[in-house]
């Protein structure tokens, strides 16, 4: 009777001590000729992103030209290809005259009524019903609306922090889409760069606590990134990822651009955007498609 071939070793590939060491540790081992032909999906290089805070040495007034006044303030820094510019709305409203003197503001008796019930500014509340296209709630002393922008925020965004001690309110910009992109093709013009322009605000958020920046204005790059159709890692086939860049851009710039920094602006260096004609208007989901309306 002849005697069965003893097994043999597996041989380690070259380059490769070990061939079995998943396999002692109860890992199936690869089968090298399953994946041939199989097509490896690259991950791509994370990159190293850079927020650096622009300080703008000017208090900004109407009429000032804040292209100028921040080539002045972006001088240290040296903008290259490939920066994004964000911009805090406040330096943009001062400079085009959304300024209110909050005297001239006649409150009336249902605005007066809810200040005094829940010891607010008539005044403010007054404009800032002025300012919305709808109320989408009033309770317990918070008023969110819907501004003729259509975005859903406090009191239409109507705010007296870090204007003049409160004298006057300081107002969305009227088209803030427009002032990014009269930004963006300014700074095109001097320095022969296309810089991505976004312009932020402050948003408290449904169901969280805390604010946080979004964007509310969008030049030279595409607000959205639509992933779907995408294998991911795994060969799965994205079915519903679109990442809104542009709020995710906005929120970085926060964390140098805070309420108390004095830095109402800042250079993001390191993403890599998709240019084009994107803008802040396609961040705003159709009520069409919107569940809670």
């Amino acid at each position: 009777m002849s005697k069965a071939p003893a097994p043999q070793p597996n041989k380690a590939p070259k380059g490769r001590k070990h061939a079995a060491h998943g396999a002692s540790r109860g890992r199936p081992q690869r089968d090298d000729k399953a994946q041939q032909g199989r097509k490896k999906t690259l991950l791509p290089a994370v990159p190293e992103l850079r927020i650096i805070p622009v300080s703008v040495a000017d208090e900004v007034k109407p009429g000032d030209s804040l292209t100028a006044l921040l080539l002045r303030a972006l001088k240290p820094h040296k903008l290259r290809p490939g920066d994004i510019l964000v911009i805090k709305h406040k330096i943009v409203s001062k400079a085009e005259g959304q300024l209110v003197d909050l005297k001239t503001i006649t409150p009336s008796a249902a605005s007066r009524g809810w200040a005094e019930r829940y010891h607010l500014d008539a005044r403010v509340i007054e404009l800032a019903i002025r300012q919305s296209r709808r109320i989408v709630r009033r309770k317990r002393g918070v008023l969110i609306t819907e501004t003729r922008h259509g975005l859903i925020c406090a009191n239409s965004a109507v705010d007296v922090s870090n204007v003049d001690g409160g004298r006057h309110a300081l107002l969305l910009p009227n088209d803030p889409d427009r002032s990014a992109a009269r930004i963006h093709r300014e700074l095109k013009k001097t320095l022969h760069l296309s810089i991505p322009v976004i312009i932020t605000d402050t948003f408290g958020r449904p169901w969280r606590e805390g604010l946080t920046e979004v964007a509310i204005g969008v030049a030279g790059m595409q607000a959205l990134h639509d992933y779907r159709g995408q294998p991911d890692s795994h060969g799965y086939q994205l079915q519903a990822s679109i990442e809104a860049d542009a709020d995710q851009l906005a929120c970085a710039a926060g964390l140098v651009c805070g309420k108390l920094a004095r830095t109402p602006a800042c250079i993001i260096r390191g993403f890599a955007y998709r240019p084009g004609r994107g803008s802040a208007r396609d961040l705003i989901r159709p009520a069409a498609s919107d569940l809670f309306r």
